[in-house]
């Protein structure tokens, strides 16, 4: 497959195309602008030569008075040989001619008192100009007078000829230097670029901070250089987000699989009874079931970074969903005093499943930092933009710093991180923006007071993906 042209080269091409449509469009109009300066020229000098002709034949008393003008005609014209003056009569007699040249009258007819335009013909190699006229003398015996001026314009044809000739010699140099100079101005003009790509080529995986000078290019690249940096920081912050996010993944896969395998060495070092080996197995289990736990989150999270998309979608009313998981989470709600506390009613379209799940994500989180005695609500409201679900507890104030954190992936207020089951891993919260997302909608956290609130946004009615 052909590489497809530089841009250097394209634009060169296109200069050198619009310089020489450009350029033979101005020899055209040259061209035409002296060519019709000479017809000008020459249709002024021969109309001068008929109004003297005219005015010779009025002063003509009679036939014989219009002989003698031809000597003093020939006299007067003697000094410019490429003038040709005749004049006959409707009868076919000429009573003027100071040469063999007509003008072409025959196919132009006359009438009384009006002249023919400018004729060009050629007489032989040679090209000629000329007008006649049709005149009313009062001269007895004579009638109607037609008379003519034909003009050779041998030296107007030959300068015309040079003329052309040089003009079309200059186009196609004119265009080649014109395709020099488009190219030195192209290279110039893409300057901007090349430093673009220079400044671009240094940022690597590790140098992700390397931002694209706006200040040094021109008006046209400010736009798409601003969205270039925009580009580089979103990547930088994702760079940061992924490298972080393996970080903390070791972290957490670290402690089971070493709980895991030092429970097996200690079990394997020596025999054990039966009830020993249940034990350790159960032991087992339960780091497993929550390894799986944590790869099924995982696994959904790597979802939503690509688009998590509805699977179906039904009419869900949140209020009965509300209330199913008080009765699931009634008896751990008991046994730490904590009163749940439902309020409102809404439907909404959505997947029942996936907004469970967030729902039950939410309230598990305020249930796990609630204080004894305290009370953990849930109110729907229904907004005019859409369905507003809270979601609070009350018990110790997040920090104003810590509330945007709390969506990140393993994120947890506790400084130890504690490893107890219901700690859970740090996953909950992103699960749930993950879902949130997934229905158009939007969450925020907000803290004050000792009262916590998950806000959750949520359209009135989801859209499944296009197919």
């Amino acid at each position: 497959m052909s590489r497809p042209a530089s841009l250097t080269r394209r634009l060169t091409l296109l200069f050198v195309l619009v310089s020489s449509v450009v350029l033979m469009g101005l020899g055209w109009v040259l061209q035409a602008a002296v060519e019709r300066h000479f017809i000008e020229m020459d249709r002024a000098a021969i109309e001068a030569q008929l109004d003297v002709l005219e005015r010779l034949f009025a002063r003509a008393p009679d036939e014989a008075g219009i002989a003698e003008l031809e000597a003093s005609v020939e006299a007067m014209f003697a000094r410019n040989p490429e003038m040709n003056l005749s004049a006959w009569t409707d009868s076919g007699k000429v009573l003027l001619a100071t040469s063999e040249i007509n003008v072409p009258v025959d196919e132009h007819p006359l009438e009384k008192g009006a002249s023919t335009g400018v004729l060009t013909w050629r007489e032989g190699d040679e090209p000629y100009r000329g007008m006649a006229r049709r005149l009313q003398p009062e001269i007895d015996g004579v009638g109607d007078i037609v008379v003519s001026a034909a003009l050779n314009i041998g030296h107007h044809a030959r300068f015309m000829e040079r003329f052309n000739r040089t003009l079309w010699m200059f186009v196609p140099i004119a265009a080649l230097l014109s395709g020099l100079l488009g190219w030195w101005a192209v290279g110039r003009g893409l300057q901007p670029l090349r430093t673009l790509q220079r400044r671009a080529a240094r940022v690597t995986a590790t140098h992700l901070d390397q931002r694209l000078p706006e200040s040094r290019v021109p008006r046209e690249l400010i736009a798409l250089t601003r969205e270039l940096n925009d580009m580089l920081a979103r990547l930088e912050e994702a760079f940061g987000r992924l490298s972080a996010f393996s970080s903390d993944l070791a972290h957490e896969l670290r402690t089971p699989v070493s709980n895991l395998l030092t429970q097996t060495q200690v079990v394997l070092s020596r025999p054990r009874d039966a009830e020993s080996y249940r034990e350790v197995l159960m032991s087992n289990a339960e780091e497993l079931e929550r390894l799986s736990r944590m790869i099924a989150d995982m696994l959904l999270l790597a979802k939503a970074d690509d688009g998590l998309e509805l699977p179906s979608v039904e009419r869900v009313a949140l209020d009965e969903e509300v209330a199913e998981l008080f009765d699931f989470y009634d008896a751990l709600a008991e046994e730490e005093g904590v009163r749940l506390v439902s309020e409102g009613r809404a439907r909404i379209r959505g997947n029942r499943l996936m907004l469970r799940r967030a729902l039950s994500n939410l309230l598990s989180n305020a249930l796990r930092h609630a204080r004894p005695g305290g009370r953990v609500g849930v109110f729907i409201r229904d907004r005019e933009e859409g369905v507003e679900v809270t979601v609070e507890n009350e018990g110790e104030t997040i920090p104003r710093d810590q509330l945007p954190r709390l969506f990140d992936r393993f994120y947890r207020g506790d400084p130890a991180r504690s490893r107890d089951a219901a700690a859970g891993v740090g996953l909950g919260l992103a699960i749930t923006r993950a879902l949130v997302r997934a229905h158009r909608g939007e969450i925020r956290a907000e803290s004050g007071d000792g009262v916590t609130r998950f806000v959750v946004t949520l359209p009135r009615s989801a859209r499944l993906p296009a197919t």
